[in-house]
């Protein structure tokens, strides 16, 4: 695996810490989730089948790695843990602001004992300005940094997104950002610090409208299910059930006419470019959707498809996990011991995709063979 060697401590709950862990885990590395003795509320997490509860998301936020438990309030157990701060490559953690230095491993402390550590981050609206004290959760990023107010339809409510995209975005920058720094390291022979957090990453995913509003000065209209920049681009509603479509340049947009068997839109003086469309739109949509409203989903999609037009159906999530694109890339891994079914990292290396190596571990399961100590595993060192 390439990240095989490293040790990375990440003292994480939920879901940005965590998934960052699992990344950094997945492709590798040691990863020892140190846990209170309580043990991370994802771990209460459940979901029910057949009448029993199982903390299927605890599992997904925690393969192939090593649980230690530490209770900070007792000294004896800081100093254990320093002990093995000296010997790691990577701390992660998204503990709520402050409560790092509180217990005596913040930046500076840790990197005075390991000054190779790479040390991250994860918080809530930032290191530094008005906010960087406050905690925070997904949702509250999608409100705060604008995500809600650009999603939903144009003349309802604002909406944050139906799948959490801030907390584990967050974790992918924070793994991107450890990674970097870990490459620094080996021409340096010096860690570092890296800070990620909800409120950036919530920035990060609105970037176009951000972009466009310092550009213009104007606010940022919400779209819908359409586009600021390209027309046709967005939800038609056919005969039996709607469908996405993405005709993303002139050409695209010329093969859409003839499917619709309007080639005459094609050179239409108001829509023949992709500046006339965006000018013309209130006129241009009305007119394609009542042609997609003529046939079937499933007609259109065949003449999209021979026509080279992209497009898609709005799948449901088990219509997507079923899908024999999915089957075929093999993106759904199984837990050993569990069973559980499991999303795959997004990525492949060498055309294999990193495996499920070993279960989300029991609380307090490596405390011995963390810390080498004598006593029940389980029990806070």
């Amino acid at each position: 695996m390439p990240l095989s060697g490293l040790t990375v401590i990440e003292i994480g709950q939920n879901i940005a810490g965590p998934f960052a862990g699992t990344i950094l885990a997945d492709l590798g590395a040691d990863v020892i989730k140190i846990e209170k003795p309580g043990g991370d509320d994802a771990r209460f997490w459940f979901v029910e089948k057949d009448g029993e509860r199982h903390p299927l998301a605890f599992h997904i936020l925690n393969r192939n790695k090593r649980s230690a438990v530490v209770d900070f309030k007792e000294e004896a157990a800081l100093q254990r843990f320093l002990a093995l701060v000296e010997r790691a490559d990577v701390l992660l953690h998204n503990l709520r602001p402050g409560l790092a230095e509180t217990l005596g491993i913040g930046f500076e402390a840790l990197k005075a004992r390991n000054p190779r550590l790479v040390y991250c981050e994860v918080g809530a609206f930032g290191r530094t300005g008005p906010l960087a004290s406050k905690p925070g959760y997904e949702p509250l990023a999608h409100a705060y940094a604008g995500i809600m107010a650009m999603n939903g339809p144009v003349e309802g409510p604002p909406m944050r997104a139906g799948a959490s995209i801030v907390d584990p975005g967050t974790g992918m920058w924070a793994a991107i950002g450890i990674l970097a720094a870990l490459r620094r390291r080996e021409r340096t022979g010096e860690g570092g610090r890296v800070d990620v957090s909800l409120f950036e990453t919530g920035l990060g995913w609105v970037y176009q409208p951000v972009s466009d509003y310092r550009f213009t000065g104007r606010e940022p209209e919400r779209q819908g299910n359409g586009n600021s920049m390209l027309t046709p681009y967005q939800v038609f509603e056919t005969a039996t059930g709607p469908m996405m479509v993405a005709a993303g340049n002139d050409r695209l947009y010329r093969r859409l006419c003839q499917v619709l068997g309007r080639p005459e839109w094609g050179t239409d003086a108001r829509f023949a470019t992709v500046r006339d469309r965006l000018t013309n739109r209130a006129q241009l949509i009305p007119l394609v959707e009542l042609a997609f409203l003529t046939r079937p989903r499933r007609a259109w999609r065949a003449a999209l498809e021979a026509a080279g037009v992209p497009h898609a159906p709005i799948n449901k999530v088990s219509e997507a996990v079923d899908d024999a694109q999915t089957a075929a890339l093999g993106a759904v891994l199984t837990e050993p011991e569990t069973g559980y079914p499991l999303l795959g990292l997004p990525v492949s290396l060498d055309g294999e995709r990193p495996p499920v190596r070993s279960a989300a571990p029991a609380l307090g399961a490596h405390t011995r063979d963390v810390f080498e100590v004598d006593g029940n595993s389980t029990a806070p060192v």
